[in-house]
């Protein structure tokens, strides 16, 4: 016959597995944090991320509205990168197309890859873009230069937000790093 177990024992072992538990739970959520805000604010377009678009929209609307260009360079990067036109006005709806330039200034190519966001944030659920250099890490051979696009366009939607309806600047901006795939 088998005597009973200590009910404190068994306590203690019941907290002890909760506890493992809890910090396999927390590791896991630790790891999956990174890619779960990213989808987040891609769908959201919270923190001022824009959005991507496969069309432009059917409706353009008469307000305009100007589209401010922003560039930065990661310290560890040896590259000159800025806007070829520090600001454009469009028509909200309308489809719109804007160069950066880039050039490495090392004698080793570069593997980089642009973030990207626009200020003010509620903005963010309202900027798309068709086409840019931000969705692919570039590859730049040592000296090279290049122009880079991006089409975009500002969603008819804005101006029924009460948040946003007023906005007469919208500033984007990217910021250059090197790529992780990048062993240099």
């Amino acid at each position: 016959m088998n005597a009973p177990q200590d009910p404190k024992k068994k306590r203690m072992a019941r907290t002890a597995g909760m506890v493992v538990a809890a910090v396999v739970g927390m590791t896991g959520l630790g790891f999956a944090a990174v890619p779960l805000y990213d989808a987040f604010c891609r769908i959201t377009g919270y923190g001022g991320t824009t959005q991507e678009a496969s069309a432009a929209p059917s409706q353009i609307l008469d307000q305009r509205i100007n589209i401010r260009f922003d560039s930065n360079i990661a310290p560890d990067l040896p590259i000159e990168f800025a806007p070829v036109q520090r600001v454009e006005s469009i028509r909200i709806g309308e489809t719109g197309l804007a160069f950066y330039r880039i050039r490495n200034l090392s004698d080793q190519p570069i593997i980089a890859r642009a973030n990207y966001n626009v200020t003010p944030h509620v903005a963010g659920p309202y900027f798309a873009k068709l086409e840019c250099f931000c969705f692919t890490d570039r590859t730049l051979a040592p000296g090279e230069e290049a122009e880079l696009p991006v089409v975009f366009f500002v969603d008819p939607e804005l101006v029924g937000d009460p948040d946003t309806r007023d906005l007469d600047t919208i500033t984007l901006s990217y910021t250059f790093f090197r790529s992780p795939t990048d062993a240099s």
